[in-house]
Parts: structure tokens; C-alpha cells; sequence
């Protein structure tokens, strides 16, 4: 009895029919996740971005042009607010990072003292960000707060943290590398975990130093890590601006006004909405282009298997 000899194709179409099912099946249970992105996510963007390409005067109808946007770059108060937040970014992101990886690269090990000193590292980022900004006001009242009381025993003068145009916009960054350093410190913990032992021991073996083995080593297997923290914390300095609004409405004299706070402003105070979702497309698209750049080097990031 001689052998039958199936096609290719034959065989491939139980394959191929298994496949079609897999998919099926996940497009399904993707199905309410992709409807809530759509209603909540991509659907406003194009809102947004429709209402800023809207141009519209007082009794005519809209236009579709860039006038919105030529309105918001010649705005001196958008300028203002963008180079805040720049300065706010700068002086947020880089200390709560390096803060963040200080604390997570001495809190690694395990024990009651290090679980506990996470426990008050982590305790900042489970307080309302409103009710931190409140008890910040009153720590930092002139004359009368507790940061002045104890700086007057070193004989130095009241300070008015919030109302000084050249110290408000510190003040408000001190606040939130306070509440961030340790919400970020979660994610290089976790980093850290992953980093095989056996190269530290390896590199110990040869005489390496703990300078060299964080340099060589522990730096370089945390780059993906860094990504995704540059990623939150650029959202963070985006969306956060709650004390802002509490403890100095973006005074003085605009000292402390973001991009948020402006929108906030033009699309609430003003009245002005064209160019509130003007600002909001040019603030998600400089967002967007930091999120594909630390993506990138996220994927490009070195992964080894213990």
C-alpha cells in the first residue's frame, strides 16, 4: 500500500484556520479596552485638535486655518508659560530621578529598617497632591510658617516663599520632587531586581570597586528604566499642576503660571477656547515626541536573563 502524499497547502490550512481564531478571539477581548481608548483617549484628541483649527470671532462663523496657533505663539503669556515649565521640568524631573535612584540603590536589600524607610520614602506620592499643596502654604508662610521659625534661629530673615517672583516657582518644584522622588523610586527598585547578581560578582571577583560596578554594570542594564521614568515624570510635569492652582493661582506676576494653568486660563477665565486647544495640541505633541524618544531607547535597551 503505497504512502499519500498530502499537499503543503492542505497541511498549512488547519494551521492557518487556528490562527484566524486565535485572532479572532483576542480582537474580542481587546474589543472594550480599544472602546474605552476610542471614546476617552483618541476621540478628544481630534476633538482638541479640531477645535484648534476652528477659528472663530465674535458674531461670525468659524473659519478652518492656523490662526489659533498664530494667536498662541505671538501670546507673550504662552511664551512666559512654556519657559516655566521648561525651568519646572528641568528642576523637577532631575532631582526626583537622581533622588529616586539614591534612595532605591540603598533601600535593594531586604530587612524591617529598609521596608520601613520605603514605607516613608513611598508615603509622599499617597497624599493628595491638594491637600500637600495646603500644608506646604502654611509651612511656608512669611514670618509665621514653620520653614521660617526654624530659619530665624540662624539668624536669617522672613522670606516670602510664594509672593517672591524669583523663589515661587522653587518653592513650588521643592514640593514636587518631595511627592515624586519615591513614587519613582518604586520603578528603579523594580529595575534593580532585574539586574543579574552573577555579573556583579563576576566584576567583583576581578577587583572592580562599587564606582566602577554601578558605572559599568548597574547604569547601563537600568537605561530602559530611566526611559520609562523620563516618560511619567514629563506626563507628571504636564498634568500636576494642583498646587500650582492652590498655593499661587500662577503668580506672582506669572512666575509660576505652566501650560496647563494657561489652558486652564484661556479656555475657564478668558473664554478664549480656540486658543486653550490650540496650546493643549502643541503641549500633547511635545509630549508625544519626548514619549517616542524614550520609547526608542527603551526598546533598544539591554536585556539580560538571570
Amino acid at each position: 500500500m503505497s504512502d499519500v502524499v498530502l499537499p503543503l497547502s492542505a497541511l498549512a490550512a488547519p494551521a492557518r484556520r487556528r490562527s484566524r481564531a486565535a485572532g479572532t478571539s483576542a480582537l474580542l477581548l481587546l474589543l472594550p479596552s480599544l472602546g474605552f481608548l476610542l471614546a476617552f483617549t483618541y476621540w478628544p484628541i481630534v476633538q482638541v485638535t479640531a477645535r484648534a483649527l476652528l477659528v472663530q470671532r465674535f458674531g461670525t462663523a468659524g473659519t478652518v486655518g492656523v490662526g489659533n496657533f498664530a494667536r498662541l505663539f505671538s501670546d507673550p503669556a504662552f511664551a512666559q508659560a512654556a519657559a516655566n515649565t521648561a525651568i519646572f521640568a528641568v528642576a523637577t524631573i532631575v532631582p526626583s530621578i537622581v533622588l529616586a535612584l539614591l534612595f532605591a540603590l540603598a533601600l535593594q536589600g531586604t530587612g524591617a529598617l529598609t521596608g520601613l524607610l520605603r514605607s516613608l520614602f513611598v508615603l509622599p506620592m499617597m497624599v493628595p497632591l491638594v491637600a500637600a499643596a495646603t500644608l506646604f502654604t502654611f509651612l511656608l508662610l512669611p514670618g509665621d510658617g514653620l520653614v521660617d521659625h526654624y530659619l530665624a534661629r540662624f539668624g536669617l530673615d522672613m522670606t516670602n516663599w510664594l509672593g517672591d517672583p524669583s523663589l515661587a516657582l522653587g518653592a513650588i518644584s521643592a514640593i514636587t520632587v518631595w511627592k515624586n522622588a519615591g513614587y519613582y523610586m518604586l520603578f528603579f527598585l523594580a529595575g534593580l531586581a532585574g539586574v543579574p547578581p552573577e555579573l556583579h560578582e563576576a566584576a567583583t571577583l576581578d577587583g572592580a570597586s562599587a564606582w566602577t560596578r554601578a558605572r559599568c554594570i548597574t547604569l547601563p542594564l537600568l537605561g530602559p528604566t530611566f526611559a520609562f521614568v523620563l516618560v511619567i515624570a514629563a506626563v507628571n510635569v504636564l498634568v500636576q499642576v494642583d498646587h500650582v492652582i492652590v498655593m499661587t493661582g500662577g503668580g506672582p506676576s506669572g512666575s509660576t503660571n505652566l501650560l496647563l494653568s494657561y489652558i486652564y486660563q484661556q479656555a475657564q477665565q478668558n473664554n478664549d477656547p480656540g486658543l486653550a486647544a490650540a496650546a493643549t495640541v502643541v503641549s500633547v505633541a511635545c509630549l508625544l515626541g519626548l514619549a517616542l524618544v524614550s520609547l526608542r531607547t527603551l526598546e533598544r535597551g539591554i536585556h539580560y536573563e538571570s
